[in-house]
């Protein structure tokens, strides 16, 4: 067995120590202004304050400690060290690997390439175990944030579907900081102090001429983020699927890490999965997507809502995203000048909707706005939008060599 009770009271003192260093709470300064900036989409799709960035915040903190938390018994469990680990070649690598492209700021990618070259190269002078081990562990803590949170906060959005058409959809962004408590290898046991752990530990043995170590737990700072998009599915639909993908993903990488530590051969097989098979899990949420149907297009009569701003008076009325508004106070609405027409006034509003997949029909009674209180409803783009989101990204270097490109074939 695992000595729990005798490593957890060091355990919770680093965790802490992690919440008193100045770097997290940067982190936290600089997600929230991310978040700022997602609210300010929001904003421009509603044309009013969505709401304050400080819950936003919260939670994602909130998220981020529970994360960090659970990763961290992991690593703890495993063996994981970060005296071999790469971590100091992770971020330049990835940062480098931006300017191709955004997605590709990701320590999957980041960790294989690392890993390739010392095992090409010798350099730099990592352990591809323990490297691809630390991208395995981010990567299951990730999935289990994208699968309570990943939803949370959608922003709605049009997006240009791969057929050509604009459709509404959402757009899942969500950022973590992630406290972690890591080991080092602090030099040679002696013999004296310490707790005695169990002869199966650790999983991921150091890589060093010294059989019997002493490992120190310290406090590290780590941020992990989240983006998609929500086409053909809603969006804590789309957060399942791809937390799933994600969990199978780092679990895969995590045991074929585990395996190289025993067999070295086993290293270059490690290597390679890591961005192979993020890859696959990309290409797998898109495949899901592109064989689904879009949600968010005109229906056949009446009006589709994409989204409503919570607390609002559409909100408070019981309208939700997916409705088919069918008629306001009597008069049948099939587009959106004819909708803005009926709400424009402020007066209270008699609406017949079809809902749940427009198998139900119902009514719900919106009482009379405050003058200038919009009615906190987006509709479904109807194709003559003259902005939309794409499903691709580029990233300049990416766009630079498309340019080149282009001038050399001329």
């Amino acid at each position: 067995m695992f000595p729990f009770l005798e490593v957890l009271p060091g355990f919770l003192i680093t965790f802490v120590r992690v919440l008193l260093e100045p770097l997290f709470w940067v982190v936290v300064l600089i997600i929230a202004w991310q978040y700022r900036q997602l609210a300010v989409t929001r904003e421009h799709f509603f044309g009013q304050r969505v709401r304050n960035i400080r819950t936003d915040v919260l939670v994602a903190t909130g998220y981020g400690l529970l994360g960090g938390f659970f990763g961290s018994l992991v690593m703890l469990v495993v063996g994981l060290n970060l005296s071999g680990s790469g971590l100091l070649f992770l971020w330049p690598v990835a940062l480098l690997l931006m300017l191709f492209n955004p997605r590709y700021l990701c320590f999957a990618y980041a960790g294989g390439l690392v890993g390739l070259s010392n095992l090409l190269f010798g350099f730099p002078p990592v352990s591809v175990p323990q490297l691809m081990a630390l991208v395995a562990i981010l990567h299951m803590v990730e999935s289990l944030l994208i699968l309570g949170s990943g939803h949370l906060g959608a922003s709605p959005a049009y997006i240009r579907a791969e057929d050509g058409r604009v459709v509404g959809g959402f757009t899942l962004q969500k950022f973590w900081p992630i406290p972690l408590v890591a080991l080092v290898v602090a030099g040679p046991a002696t013999g004296a102090g310490g707790i005695p752990m169990p002869e199966w530990w650790p999983l991921l043995r150091p890589e060093t001429e010294i059989s019997n170590v002493l490992y120190q737990m310290v406090p590290v700072v780590a941020g992990l983020g989240y983006g998609d998009l929500a086409v053909a599915r809603r969006p804590e639909e789309k957060s399942r699927l791809a937390a799933t993908y994600l969990a199978v993903y780092s679990l895969a990488l995590l045991s074929l890490a585990l395996l190289a530590g025993r067999v070295g051969s086993l290293a270059p097989a490690a290597a390679l999965f890591g961005p192979l098979g993020h890859e696959l899990v990309i290409a797998l949420g898109r495949r899901a997507e592109s064989e689904a149907s879009p949600l968010f297009v005109p229906p056949p009569r009446g009006v589709m809502i994409l989204d409503v701003l919570p607390g609002s008076a559409a909100w408070r009325a019981g309208l939700r995203a997916g409705d088919v508004v069918l008629e306001i106070n009597g008069v049948e609405v099939d587009d959106r000048v004819t909708f803005r027409q009926m709400v424009a006034e402020g007066g209270p509003l008699e609406v017949a909707l079809l809902t749940g997949g427009e198998r139900s029909y119902r009514r719900e009674f919106v009482p009379r706005r405050s003058p200038g209180e919009p009615l906190g409803v987006i509709l479904v783009p109807e194709g003559d939008e003259g902005y939309y989101l794409e499903h691709r990204t580029t990233g300049p270097l990416e766009r630079w060599m498309a340019r080149w490109w282009r001038r050399l074939r001329r």
